[in-house]
């Protein structure tokens, strides 16, 4: 049996210390179906990358809440998005993570066929039933919107603002959009691409990659060329704010050789510094001079979740064949060793020592915000 929160937060922690959300919130299945709704399915979530999607006839599919979601792009170039879902007898239309049609998209079960903008083409004996409208008995469509190279969908009936959402979060952390804008991640090459499958609620992995408190313990690697988050600093959190890089540090790799030559469209001021943006829900974004780390986050239930990272270069860097292992393993390294301290936590979030939650020191009191939000999310009182 599943419990339903009455509140938010423990009683407050005194003095530094403030108090988290209680563990049920990251074991219990039914706060995850509320999240499924309230969260995933009602805000915009980056769903695949639009270069994945090269030609027409392309489709990936793309968890999203408790909706498998069809995303497709049409003849003339256009992206489309779709519940993957039949409209006759309800099977998944597409089995597949991704692929390539020549023209439709068949229904395997019954042979019900689609075109890519969704409209309802063909079906066995179909012209002898003249009254069924084509459009009416089309895909159910999902709102998708482009940016920073990559496809966003909302299953919402009406979206939220994508502007006061999504781009709204990385001018509250940039101050810009031009900021972000700069690094032209829409025309970069995905030089590698990792998939994670991490153990643990969606929720921690979003609080661990918000501080910094854990870096000098965990991430070695990192804070020798980011010898600021040694200190255990929210410096990503400063609107702004990049940290700057180890004067031994001759670029973002593993053991700080050069990497690669900056991008051509950043200024001056964000050379040799890491900028980390936090896109609510599943996104998280890390600028350096010469590539873009992208992650999506799919929560698949309360105590699994998928990331998937894409490592992001100029055009051509990738087409040289350029080794890009010092540069991959920096940050794979960092997720690795996040996601095992994420996946050591999760067991304690239904310990009974962990029943009214734990505490955020000041370093990670921004946290508290996300909580917040999370709980406004679920309707739940503070």
């Amino acid at each position: 049996m599943t419990t339903s929160p009455v509140s938010a937060h423990s009683a407050p922690a005194a003095g530094s210390l403030i108090s988290t959300l209680p563990g049920h919130f990251y074991t219990d299945p039914g706060i995850f179906r509320q999240e499924q709704e309230r969260i995933f399915e009602a805000l915009w979530y980056c769903g695949v990358r639009s270069a994945d999607l090269g030609r027409p006839g392309s489709f990936r599919t793309v968890q999203v809440g408790r909706e498998n979601v069809l995303v497709t792009r049409t003849r003339t170039g256009e992206l489309r998005a779709f519940l993957n879902v039949c409209r006759h007898r309800g099977a998944r239309l597409c089995t597949e993570e991704s692929g390539e049609v020549r023209r439709n998209l068949q229904c395997p079960y019954h042979a019900w066929t689609y075109g890519l903008d969704g409209k309802l083409v063909a079906a066995p004996n179909l012209v002898k039933m003249p009254d069924v409208d084509r459009e009416q008995y089309g895909l159910v469509k999902v709102a998708v919107r482009e940016w920073l190279g990559y496809a966003w969908v909302c299953l919402a009936d009406e979206p939220p603002s994508f502007d006061e959402t999504v781009i709204g979060e990385v001018v509250e952390r940039l101050g810009d959009t031009e900021s972000i804008e700069a690094y032209e991640t829409e025309g970069l090459a995905l030089g590698r691409r990792i998939r994670y499958d991490v153990r643990a609620n969606w929720k921690l992995i979003v609080e661990n990659f918000m501080e910094c408190y854990h870096c000098a313990t965990i991430h070695p690697e990192l804070t020798d060329v980011l010898p600021e988050f040694a200190d255990g600093l929210a410096a990503q959190y400063y609107v702004g704010h990049g940290a700057e890089f180890s004067a031994d540090a001759h670029g973002f790799t593993v053991d700080g050789s050069a990497g690669f030559e900056r991008l051509s469209g950043i200024a001056d001021e964000q050379d040799r510094r890491y900028y980390a943006i936090t896109v609510k829900p599943q996104v998280f974004v890390n600028l350096v001079p010469d590539h873009v780390i992208f992650h999506r986050m799919f929560p698949l239930a309360e105590d699994r979740t998928i990331v998937e990272c894409d490592w992001l270069y100029a055009p051509g860097v990738v087409a040289s064949g350029a080794d890009l292992d010092k540069s991959v393993e920096l940050f794979h390294r960092v997720n690795a060793q996040d996601f095992e301290v994420c996946e050591r936590t999760q067991p304690a979030m239904a310990s009974r020592a962990y029943r009214d939650g734990g505490v955020l020191v000041p370093a990670e009191h921004h946290i508290g915000a996300f909580h917040t939000w999370v709980a406004h999310r679920l309707g739940v009182t503070g």
